[in-house]
């Protein structure tokens, strides 16, 4: 089975469309190496995919015959993210509360100030 049918199949991306595109844009990568969304996947390999800014860890148990429920994905593979990826997505959360709000226009001069205090501390 292709690399984005697969993680289209066990739910990490919403359409097939998405999962080309992280493909192509190197956030899917087998044994350390970018690949090609059209790449052959077999069990027992390890998948690393890059969404929101995670790096989560697969090792693929199996292959499905198409896109399966919620409830069955853990048949077909084995989640190995290691705990301190969820950890830094915590501390980025975090890291964004001193920006302003998006959409928000330009910062203040009092904005500048506040991240340059900051910046130096």
């Amino acid at each position: 089975m292709r690399i984005d049918k697969y993680l289209w199949c066990v739910r990490y991306y919403k359409t097939r469309n998405n999962a080309t595109e992280a493909c192509r844009k190197g956030h899917i990568k087998i044994n350390g190496n970018a690949i090609k969304p059209s790449k052959m996947i077999f069990t027992t390999e390890k998948i690393v995919v890059r969404k929101n800014q995670v790096n989560y860890e697969l090792e693929v148990l199996d292959i499905p015959k198409s896109r399966v429920g919620a409830k069955l994905v853990d048949l077909y593979r084995k989640d190995i993210t290691p705990v301190e990826e969820f950890e830094k997505l915590e501390l980025l959360k975090y890291s964004k509360d001193y920006y302003r709000k998006k959409g928000l226009g330009r910062p203040t001069k009092k904005d500048r100030r506040d991240l340059d205090e900051l910046q130096e501390e």
